[in-house]
C-alpha cells in the first residue's frame, strides 16, 4: 500500500481540515506531519462546528486511527484543552490517537522565548501566533529538544535543564515574564498526555502499511509556507509541502501515492509577508466578509485576494500535486467579474514562475478576467448543476495548473462537498 499526501497550497487556510474530515471514510489510518497548535482546521456537519489544532482531522470518523507523527510539535497544555472539549462532545480519543514518541514537545518557556524574539524584531517581526512553534522547531534542530518519549526516559532532568537554558536566553533578551501559572497548566497537560499510547510512529505506520491498511496523511499550514520554498523570512518552521510527509512519519517517498493539492478559489494570508494579489479595496473587504475570513486559532482578520495562478503552479510542481481540490467556491457566487493572476511584472519584465524575491512593491501582478457565475451554488448536489460560467472557470484553472480538479466545495458543511467525475477515474 502507499500512502496519500493532502496539504494545503496557498498560504494556509485552505480548509484542510473539512477535506480530511470527507476523505476519511476511504481510509483506515490519518497521520498529520508537520505543524502544531498554531494551525487551526475547521470542520463543521451535523449543526456542529469543531476547531482541530494538533489533533488530526479524521477523528471523528469512529473506527480510524489517528497518529501524531514525529514531524509534530505539541503543547501539552493546549493539547489537554482540545483533546478534553473533544472528549466532552462525546468522541473517545484515548481508544484511536496515538502520539509518536519522537514529537516535541513545546515548553511554556519556549512560547516565552516567542514572545521575545518578535519584540525584539521590532517592525520587522514575523507575525507568529506566539504558540512557541519557531523555538520548538529551534531546539529541534539545535539537539536541545525535549521530545514525547522523554516522558519514560529522567523527564524532570531533562526539563530542568532545557528550562534552565531558555531562562538564560531570557535573561540575556532583557524580557520579563511570568512563569508560575503557564507551567502548571502545562505540567497537568503533561499528566493527561501519559494516558494516551506513545508509540513508536514510524514503525506502526510502516507495519500498518505493509498489512494493507490505508493512509492519508495531513498537513498543516500551506505550501508558500514551507521554512525552505515558501516566502522566506515570512514562513513557519516546518516543511509543509508533501516531503514534509516523508520526514515527518518516517514514510519513504516510493511509499507516496496521491497528493491532493487544497486551494481557494481566491487567496488569503494572515499576518505578515508578501501577497502579490492582495487587494486593499472594496472587493477585498467583500471577499473577507462572505468567506469569514479570520483565524481559527488566532482571530485574526486575514488578508484576502484574487487567485495567483504563478503560485499555485510552483506549488503544483514543489508537491506533485496529482489531484485538486478548490475550496471556497461559493464566495465568489455574487461577482460579475473573476481575476486571476497569471504572472508577475518585476521592472518592467513579465515573468511566469515564482521568483527569489516577492517582496512588496517588487512586483505587479498580471490578471486575466473571467465573467463571474452569478448564481447561489451553497445549494448545489452535483457538478451537474454547474453554471456554464464556473465550468470555464474550473477547465481555466486546470488548463493553468495541469491537474485535474477534483472535489469542489461550495460551503462550509461537510455536505457541501461535491466530488467530480473525471475521466482518469
Amino acid at each position: 500500500m502507499k500512502v496519500d499526501v493532502l496539504l494545503g497550497l496557498q498560504w494556509g487556510d485552505e480548509g484542510k481540515g473539512k477535506v480530511v474530515d470527507v476523505l476519511t471514510p476511504r481510509y483506515d489510518v490519518v497521520a498529520r506531519f508537520q505543524g502544531g497548535p498554531n494551525a487551526g482546521h475547521t470542520l463543521e456537519f451535523e449543526g456542529q462546528k469543531y476547531v482541530l489544532r494538533s489533533i488530526p482531522s479524521g477523528i471523528f470518523q469512529g473506527d480510524k486511527i489517528n497518529i501524531i507523527g514525529n514531524g509534530v510539535v505539541l503543547d501539552p497544555a493546549l493539547f489537554k484543552a482540545e483533546a478534553e472539549a473533544l472528549e466532552a462532545s462525546g468522541h473517545d480519543l484515548k481508544a484511536r490517537l496515538h502520539i509518536s514518541k519522537k514529537a516535541h514537545l513545546i515548553m511554556p518557556t519556549h512560547r516565552l522565548l516567542d514572545a521575545a524574539y518578535e519584540a525584539a524584531k521590532g517592525d520587522a517581526k514575523v507575525g507568529t501566533t506566539g504558540k512557541g512553534i519557531g523555538p520548538t522547531y529551534t531546539d529541534k534542530v539545535s539537539r536541545n529538544g525535549l521530545r514525547v518519549g522523554d516522558l519514560l526516559h529522567d523527564f524532570d532532568k531533562k526539563y530542568a535543564i532545557a528550562k534552565a537554558r531558555h531562562e538564560q536566553i531570557l535573561k540575556s533578551l532583557n524580557f520579563s515574564y511570568e512563569l508560575s501559572e503557564l507551567e502548571k497548566a502545562w505540567f497537568e497537560g503533561i499528566e493527561y498526555l501519559k494516558q494516551f499510547q506513545l508509540v513508536d510512529s514510524e514503525h506502526e505506520i510502516n507495519y500498518l502499511l505493509a498489512s494493507g491498511k490505508s493512509v492519508l496523511c495531513e498537513g498543516a499550514q500551506g505550501t508558500m509556507l514551507d521554512v525552505d520554498f515558501g516566502s522566506y523570512p515570512y514562513v513557519t518552521s516546518s516543511n509543509t509541502i508533501c516531503a514534509g510527509a516523508c520526514t515527518g512519519l518516517g514514510v519513504a517517498p516510493n511509499k507516496i501515492g496521491e497528493v491532493y493539492g487544497i486551494f481557494k478559489a481566491y487567496c488569503t494570508r494572515v499576518g505578515a509577508g508578501p501577497f502579490p494579489t492582495e487587494l486593499f479595496d472594496e472587493t477585498g473587504e467583500k471577499i473577507g466578509a462572505l468567506g469569514h475570513e479570520f483565524g481559527a486559532v488566532t482571530g485574526r482578520k486575514r488578508r484576502c485576494g484574487w487567485i495567483d495562478l504563478v503560485a499555485l503552479k510552483y506549488a503544483v510542481m514543489i508537491d506533485g500535486v496529482t489531484k485538486l481540490i478548490m475550496m471556497k467556491s461559493d464566495v465568489l457566487d455574487t461577482f460579475e467579474t473573476i481575476k486571476a493572476c497569471v504572472a508577475y511584472k518585476i521592472d518592467g519584465e513579465e515573468i511566469d514562475y515564482f521568483p527569489f524575491d516577492i517582496k512588496e512593491g517588487h512586483l505587479e501582478p498580471v490578471y486575466v478576467e473571467l465573467p463571474g457565475w452569478k448564481t447561489d451554488m451553497t445549494k448545489m448536489q452535483s457538478e451537474d448543476e454547474f453554471p456554464e460560467e464556473f465550468n470555464a472557470y474550473l477547465s481555466f484553472l486546470e488548463e493553468q495548473l495541469g491537474v485535474p480538479i477534483k472535489i469542489v466545495s461550495v460551503g462550509p458543511d461537510r455536505e457541501q462537498t461535491i466530488e467530480r467525475y473525471l475521466e482518469d477515474d
